[in-house]
């Protein structure tokens, strides 16, 4: 065996790659003295670290666990484990890590501000709060604990007290990116538009969101600002977020084009048929496909700071995409004749989006709501395991599954139904993006682009929205929605 000084030799070696982003090179180094001596603490903690940021959390479990059991009054190993369990939303046994760290080391502000993020995972919010403001307490400059209390005020609520940490934490840290865009977000809930679509381009240089995007796009062509003149010119404009935000933002690709360009809109596979639509001198070409030369590039969701979009300003337009004629007389034969009003439901999103557990509701609890002698028809494709067990018990709701081929099937679905009703993904920006009469359920927390207390949207005229009244309550504004319903059955 080799002497310890060897070893340690080897995982300095290995921390020093780590910290190069090496990490496969770091990972042989660890590898190398835990063969040789498996109670290595130091090698452990590192791999075990190693293996959290790889995203290999079952494995690193295993090891940040064999580093606790050789030295269990160590604070960071047991911060560290609490990480990897909030990734894997074990929430609760994330909470337990934390409160181990902290009863060893009082001081110890990261194990504090990490707390916070579990707690608020777990919606006790003011135990976050607390937790928050006890590492502030501790390092009044701790720039991240700023940030998270500036977001969990946002979310009660606290938009003034929102605002103020976020500002606190950026006189600390003007650079960090995740503050600039979380603020951004504020700011563009509050209306603040000028401001917020410039610190939207932070987005680029958040390295959690920056990943999800794909990365910034390698283009020579120069993006377009806004200020180059466009006449005669053919410029890129390529979809970067999900299908929703397309569908809201394409709207700008007809703008571009009445400067005198040729626009070549690059958007996700199942909306290229629907967006085709748009314009006839905007091209819908597939994103992943070839691309034809162009003079200049900008990503759709940099339109609005390019055109300096207003409250004021938003290109309020009333219907900007059509559905597919064939496709609508099509479904139309499907339905059958109609013999009472038709209502269009989507009652969850993408398990993976980020604020799927306040934006979805389980069907059985819509179902409570909706009252008898209508035709519902569900726009989803996608089902959950519960709700494939409500929708059995209930088959006077029709799904289509697998036959909504794309989203031209769902617009025609959409265009023969006399009200959509959905929660915040991306049917009821498609509803809105057709003209369609749809009523949205919007979470306490909204997403940005719905804005605060307003019952309609300056995005689309033909939307109006039911809001959560309290943090994780939906009866009041399904309450709302039902009483709807039951006025255009008696024609009030």
């Amino acid at each position: 065996m080799l002497p310890p000084n060897q070893i340690q030799k080897i995982v300095e070696y290995g921390l020093s790659l780590h910290q190069q982003g090496d990490f496969q090179g770091a990972r042989i180094n660890y590898e190398h003295a835990l063969s040789i001596d498996p109670t290595h603490f130091m090698a452990l903690q590192l791999m075990g670290s190693l293996l959290a940021q790889t995203k290999s959390y079952e494995a690193a479990i295993q090891y940040l666990s064999r580093a606790i059991l050789l030295s269990p009054n160590f604070a960071p190993s047991h911060n560290n484990l609490g990480n990897v369990f909030l990734e894997l939303r074990r929430l609760d046994e994330a909470l337990l890590s934390y409160e181990k760290a902290i009863a060893l080391e009082d001081n110890f502000t990261l194990a504090y501000n990490n707390r916070g993020n579990a707690l608020l995972e777990l919606r006790r919010l003011d135990e976050a709060l607390l937790s928050y403001e006890k590492a502030i307490a501790i390092e009044p400059n701790y720039f991240e604990a700023y940030n998270n209390r500036g977001n969990l005020f946002k979310m009660l609520g606290s938009f003034d007290e929102s605002v103020d940490s976020f500002k606190k934490s950026l006189l600390v840290n003007s650079s960090n990116a995740k503050t600039n865009w979380d603020f951004a977000l504020l700011l563009l809930t509050l209306g603040h538009f000028s401001e917020g679509f410039k610190l939207y381009e932070w987005r680029w240089k958040t390295p959690k969101l920056f990943k999800s995007l794909g990365g910034v796009r390698s283009f020579t062509q120069p993006l377009w600002s806004g200020c180059e003149p466009l006449d005669g010119r053919t410029i890129l404009i390529y979809a970067e977020q999900g299908l929703g935000d397309t569908i809201q933002f394409c709207r700008y690709a007809s703008l571009v084009s009445n400067l005198g360009a040729k626009v070549l809109l690059e958007v996700q596979a199942p909306l290229v048929k629907l967006l085709s639509s748009i314009d006839d001198y905007v091209n819908v070409i597939p994103k992943g496909g070839a691309l034809p030369s162009f003079d200049y590039q900008c990503p759709l969701l940099s339109l609005p700071l390019a055109f300096k979009t207003t409250l004021e300003t938003i290109p309020k337009i009333s219907k900007y995409i059509q559905a597919d004629e064939k496709k609508v007389i099509d479904w139309e034969a499907r339905l059958g004749k109609q013999n009472k009003p038709r209502v269009g439901i989507v009652w969850s999103g993408s398990l993976d989006h980020s604020n799927d557990q306040n934006r979805s509701i389980p069907l059985s609890e819509l179902i409570a709501y909706l009252p008898p002698n209508f035709d519902y028809v569900c726009l989803q494709k996608e089902l959950r395991e519960g709700d494939k067990e409500a929708l059995l018990q209930h088959p006077e709701i029709r799904w289509f599954g697998e036959d909504l081929n794309d989203f031209s099937d769902t617009a025609a679905l959409c265009e023969l139904m006399d009200v959509v009703v959905s929660v915040d993904t991306s049917v009821a920006h498609l509803a809105g993006a057709l003209g369609k009469t749809a009523w949205v359920l919007i979470p306490f927390s909204p997403d940005w682009r719905w804005l605060l207390d307003r019952k309609d949207s300056p995005w689309y005229p033909s939307i109006k929205l039911f809001r959560q009244e309290e943090m994780g309550n939906w009866s009041s504004a399904l309450k709302s929605i039902e009483s709807e319903l039951i006025g255009m059955n008696l024609g009030i």
